[in-house]
């Protein structure tokens, strides 16, 4: 069977599911933030920049540069566009704590970069896919609408986002003792969707996955290294490099899969894409955040003072 003819398989209702996982994770987020983090971004200038950069310029220049070297199928190469146009997804944090980095520019880096992917994530898309032939005739077949998009996506994170915010300055003693049982719950709760989507569609990823496999490895380490090249460039201290590394190599695969069934009726080679990253960036950031763990910060290569 072709690779564009596989669908996953989501009964049960889970892509339901996943909806309400990414609002889960999303409201968790917010409870860690208030107006006062964002003025501090504003003060933070510099790291929030590096990461922003990074995951909506520098990853996907990466992900187009390694699409004309791979030359994958016109599909995989729309689901590596797409997912490197998705803002970092919330197990960043879990895994810049474990690495001992900066957590509090995490989680600020995930609440801007998921506002700002409200417009950034469907333009990204769009302006990379029409700049390579084989991505633009597919578009064209799909005739993708960015506005449409972009409503999605402020549905999807921008409201549980506000939600968890409004909660958070309503009740801010019940936040505070809600935050990491709740983050804690949202990640085992995501990985628990992980496993879920991977044994329901153990057939699919064990026959197709040679067709993503090497794509969805090589383009993890360019986000990573993405993230790393700018904090360094940038001289920012050694738990804000942990930080924007890890921020840029963690995606929001989970969004990608929905965008990918909303707007894209679920092809095969992109729901690939989307389905392993969801499984590998977990892999390849423990790995990391466990390394890191183990070395001193200032064995971090940057120079300290942002």
């Amino acid at each position: 069977m072709p690779v564009d003819a596989v669908r996953l398989n989501f009964e049960g209702g889970g892509l339901w599911l996943l909806n309400g996982v990414i609002a889960l994770i999303m409201f968790g987020v917010a409870l860690d933030l208030g107006l006062e983090d964002f003025r501090h971004v504003v003060t933070s200038a510099k790291p929030v920049a590096a990461g922003l950069v990074a995951q909506y310029l520098l990853l996907p220049a990466f992900t187009f540069v390694l699409i004309l070297i791979l030359r994958p199928l016109p599909s995989i190469a729309l689901g590596m566009l797409l997912v490197a146009a998705c803002p970092g997804g919330n197990l960043s944090n879990f895994l810049t704590h474990l690495a001992k980095g900066n957590t509090a520019l995490s989680i600020s880096l995930t609440a801007v970069s998921t506002l700002a992917a409200i417009v950034m994530t469907p333009l990204t898309v769009t302006v990379w896919a029409r700049l390579h032939p084989d991505t633009a005739a597919l578009m064209r077949e799909i005739h993708l609408d960015p506005v449409q998009m972009a409503l999605t996506v402020l549905i999807i994170l921008g409201i549980p986002l506000a939600a968890g915010m409004a909660f958070n300055r309503r009740f801010p003693a019940r936040a505070a003792s809600l935050q990491k049982p709740f983050k804690y719950f949202s990640i085992v709760f995501f990985i628990g969707f992980v496993v879920y989507l991977f044994a329901n569609n153990y057939d699919v990823f064990v026959n197709y996955v040679r067709w993503v496999a090497v794509a969805v490895f090589i383009h993890n380490a360019a986000g990573l290294l993405a993230g790393y090249a700018v904090a360094r460039s940038l001289r920012l201290a050694p738990r804000d490099v942990r930080a924007v590394t890890i921020e840029v190599g963690i995606r929001n695969s989970a969004l990608g899969l929905i965008l990918i069934f909303a707007f894209f009726d679920g092809l095969g080679g992109m729901a690939l894409v989307a389905g392993a990253w969801g499984i590998w960036h977990i892999i390849a950031g423990l790995t990391v955040a466990a390394v890191w763990a183990r070395r001193p910060l200032d064995a971090t290569p940057a120079t300290q003072g942002a």
